[in-house]
């Protein structure tokens, strides 16, 4: 389960309790709100938490395919391999 600060889960029951009036016409409570947010955080938490490491992944693998461009462009030409193979 995702665990929230006191803010947090403040800042969110107080966003699912406007929800559930403005669009479902539904009253709840400080309790309902919480349960609410429990229930989410448990049921289906994992799979937004899961879903934004993979889009970190995607971000991570994007930079190192550029950081590992930009030292290829680094590399400086040699006949090393040439000096070998004469020997």
């Amino acid at each position: 389960m995702i665990a929230f600060s006191d803010g947090e889960k403040e800042v969110l029951v107080h966003k699912i309790k406007r929800y559930f009036d403005q669009e479902l016409d539904q009253d709840l409570g400080q309790f309902e709100a919480e349960a609410v947010l429990d229930f989410f955080a448990t049921e289906v938490g994992s799979s937004f938490y899961n879903r934004g490491l993979l889009d970190a992944q995607a971000v991570l693998a994007e930079r190192l395919d550029v950081i590992q461009d930009a030292i290829y462009e680094l590399e400086k030409p040699t006949t090393f391999r040439e000096d070998l193979n004469k020997s």
